[in-house]
């Protein structure tokens, strides 16, 4: 493997939005790859935390009217109610080639914190957004919609222990777009090569 190869991938990684994508279905058997990436990730325990459910074709539409209809129970009749928003969470997922809906298992009694728990399902998903754009497909983790109603975890097939960390929008995209920017990381680190880390 090519270390060049490796540094590029990373940095080309980018959130790419529906509205940048063509509508075009990507094969089952690629959101798959995906998947098994993700399975690689590090995990304390072996305890493999994550928990996916994938909608694609007509389960899209089951996403899309969910969320808005939990929305508009929220909000209707009320100054927060946006109709833009409602219709918003109506028509964006159909946009999408597949969305993925992130869960983390944390078994009760687990010795693992559940931090850690997180952190690996974090990993997971970040495997995904590093694949996508191996096989042409633009990707990005959305905490928007119903991502932290209690209630909605179990629409995603999430235990009452569990979370759910949001969702993975997928499609094929329509163009090559910009990488994004970074700050220099030495302005993040500090390097510690003696006995004593400061008065």
């Amino acid at each position: 493997m090519n270390p060049e190869d490796v540094n590029t991938l990373i940095r080309q990684r980018r959130s790419v939005f529906p509205k940048d994508y063509t509508g075009e279905k990507a094969a089952d058997s690629i959101i798959w790859q995906l998947l098994e990436n993700a399975n690689w990730a590090p995990t304390h325990k072996h305890t493999e935390p994550w928990r996916f459910k994938v909608f694609c074709r007509e389960g899209l539409q089951l996403f899309a009217q969910y969320q808005a209809e939990k929305y508009r129970q929220q909000h209707w009749g009320t100054a927060g109610f946006l109709e833009a928003k409602y219709q918003k969470l109506l028509t964006k997922p159909l946009k999408c080639s597949h969305i993925i809906a992130i869960g983390v298992h944390h078994a009760p009694g687990s010795p693992v914190p559940e931090i850690e728990e997180v952190a690996a399902v974090s990993c997971a998903v970040q495997n995904i957004l590093l694949s996508a754009p191996v096989y042409g497909l633009g990707a990005y983790w959305s905490t928007g919609g119903v991502t932290y109603l209690e209630e909605a975890r179990a629409f995603f097939g999430l235990q009452p222990e569990d979370k759910l960390l949001g969702f993975i929008y997928l499609g094929v995209t329509k163009k090559a777009l910009p990488v994004s920017q970074r700050g220099p990381i030495a302005d993040k680190v500090d390097w510690v090569t003696g006995g004593h880390t400061g008065d």
